[in-house]
């Protein structure tokens, strides 16, 4: 049997039947269909059929063409190497045939566009989710780092005498993991009047403090919350405290309810019944800090007696302006000369006040209320002419001469 008489009854399609249409999608469809063909038969009638097309394809003059298409590649994913061969045109259609799952926090070189020629390397590392708590701040991050190690390295996060929760050499897996780290830092401790600076990755102040050999006892704190994180160069300050607590009796002023009466002259006004002051137990927390003293602080507030108000009759009466037997004379030249014509004038001592220089005793047995000097000056007047009817010029002996 000659070449082509094998080759008919071997390969070649009856001369009358019509050539299979071309998948759509181009060239590379093509391949895939004709691939997904292939994998469909039997694996023993394959291993059968290649060598004699592959004697087919060579007498046929296609020896060229097929191994223009086939590509030996290396297909690196996540560290793990593995030569192969391919038929894809581009990285892209080689992820897609080996089933690779890629997503954004993945890294793919070269790029799933980049065209693919025989002896090329790609590169696929999946990104990994680490749920990072660095130095007390927490947050999510994504490396393609296979270890502990290396996903630190790539976050720049200086591991030389930090603090982690897991070991530097762990793996991670594609799930991800958590991760505690605590860089080594600075801090300065103030206490007992002394200074101790220490190298530390303590979580707290309070660990930060123990480190520097310093404890908290009783009421002692720190400068800064004793649970919040040591950042590096802080300076700590014990504050020894000690403290105490006082109980006292404070008053309670009592309220003034005032009601108009008329049968009061106006600017009269009338105690009707005294107030009389509260009581109220008050407890106060003292504290030292440092050997100083503190502001009391108030803790507790009790009344042990009510206050009473006290109830005023204020006058609504308006008053006479006028008195028989002093209206006619001059008692704007005798206030001039007593206080200067001034209703809220006092004199030296305390004594008399007013326009006219009354003492206290004298105003109130005129009617008066409170003290002279307070009252408008329509009544001093009033008040300064029935002094005059009782007892003549004599309460002013000085000016009395100017009515």
């Amino acid at each position: 049997m000659n070449v082509d008489e094998w080759r008919g009854s071997t390969v070649a399609p009856p001369r009358d039947a019509a050539p299979a249409p071309a998948p759509a999608g181009g060239r590379a469809e093509a391949r895939r269909a004709a691939r997904r063909r292939q994998s469909a038969e039997r694996p023993e009638a394959l291993r059968r059929l290649l060598p004699q097309a592959l004697v087919v394809a060579f007498l046929a003059g296609g020896t060229t063409a097929f191994v223009a298409e086939d590509k030996a590649v290396r297909l690196s994913v996540d560290g793990e190497p593995r030569t192969l061969h391919t038929f894809a045109d581009d990285v892209g259609e080689l992820i897609a045939e080996e089933g690779l799952d890629v997503g954004a926090h993945d890294i793919v070189a070269p790029a799933p566009g980049a065209p693919l020629a025989s002896g090329d390397e790609v590169v696929v590392r999946y990104g990994r989710p680490v749920r990072l708590t660095l130095d007390g701040e927490r947050r999510q991050v994504w490396t393609t780092a296979r270890t502990v190690e290396g996903a630190l390295r790539g976050l720049g996060v200086r591991a030389e005498g930090a603090y982690l929760s897991v070991d530097r050499s762990a793996r991670i897996a594609r799930t991800g993991l958590d991760l505690d780290v605590r860089t080594e830092r600075t801090v300065t401790v103030m206490a007992d009047g002394r200074e101790r600076t220490l190298r530390t990755n303590a979580a707290t102040v309070r660990e930060a403090v123990a480190e520097a050999g310093i404890s908290l006892r009783g009421q002692d704190t720190t400068s800064v919350p004793p649970d919040s994180f040591p950042r590096d160069g802080q300076t700590l300050t014990v504050l020894r405290i000690t403290g105490s607590r006082e109980v006292r009796e404070e008053p309670i002023a009592f309220d003034v309810r005032r009601t108009q009466d008329a049968m009061l002259y106006r600017g009269t006004e009338v105690v009707e019944r005294a107030g009389r002051q509260g009581a109220r137990r008050v407890t106060y927390e003292l504290r030292t800090v440092n050997g100083v003293r503190q502001r009391p602080r108030r803790i507790e507030s009790q009344v042990v007696r009510a206050p009473q108000a006290q109830h005023v009759k204020v006058g609504t009466r308006p008053l006479p302006t006028g008195v028989q037997g002093a209206d006619g004379l001059d008692w704007n030249a005798l206030a001039q000369c007593e206080s200067g014509g001034r209703p809220d004038a006092v004199d030296p001592s305390g004594t008399y006040g007013g326009l006219y220089q009354f003492d206290t005793g004298t105003w109130q047995r005129l009617g008066g209320s409170g003290r002279p000097q307070d009252a408008p000056a329509a009544e001093q007047t009033y008040r300064a002419k029935k002094l005059y009817v009782q007892r003549g010029a004599s309460p002013w002996p000085h000016c009395g001469a100017r009515l």
